[in-house]
């Protein structure tokens, strides 16, 4: 991870793609969101959706695993050239969750998140605030997921 000092405003950064499956969104439905339009495909054919699709809440389970498995690689990376990455810390949340459209079986998102904001910690001098907006695209290129994530990043210098 760069440190906080290292950031700017509008930084890109692909985070991953995932394949949501009929049998994932099921398996995901039946544990935390067992709505019938996630867990039967006749059932999701009748609905509104039209066909199954995957629960907002796997969407973002789904994105928050490719941001960590991201964060750990780009660590790896950089001990292997023998820098130190900067510590990520706690999040005090987030804002504008959106699921813009569904997620239906066989889709593949592409996660991808922007700098939108960059402010120093008031509290914890060692700390910056980072604000990025990470969306998710579908195969057809439709932005079916928004989320603006906070985080804390440490800085280089307090």
């Amino acid at each position: 991870m760069k440190f906080f000092d290292d950031m700017q405003i509008g930084d890109l950064r692909e985070i991953g793609k995932h394949q949501f499956t009929a049998e994932e969104i099921k398996r995901f439905a039946r544990s935390f969101d067992p709505q019938p339009f996630h867990l039967d495909e006749e059932e999701a054919r009748r609905s509104h959706f039209g066909a199954l699709c995957a629960s907002g809440w796997h969407t973002t389970a789904a994105c928050m695993r490719l941001i960590v498995d991201y964060h750990k690689g780009l660590a790896a990376e950089m001990i292997a050239r023998g820098e130190r990455p900067a510590k990520i810390g706690p999040s005090p949340g987030f804002k504008n969750l959106k699921w813009r459209k569904p997620i239906y079986a066989g889709d593949t998102v592409t996660f991808a998140s922007e700098v939108i904001e960059l402010r120093p910690s008031a509290s914890r001098p060692q700390w910056g605030v980072v604000r990025m907006l990470t969306q998710g695209t579908n195969q057809k290129g439709e932005r079916v997921y928004e989320i603006e994530n906070i985080a804390f990043i440490e800085r280089r210098t307090a």
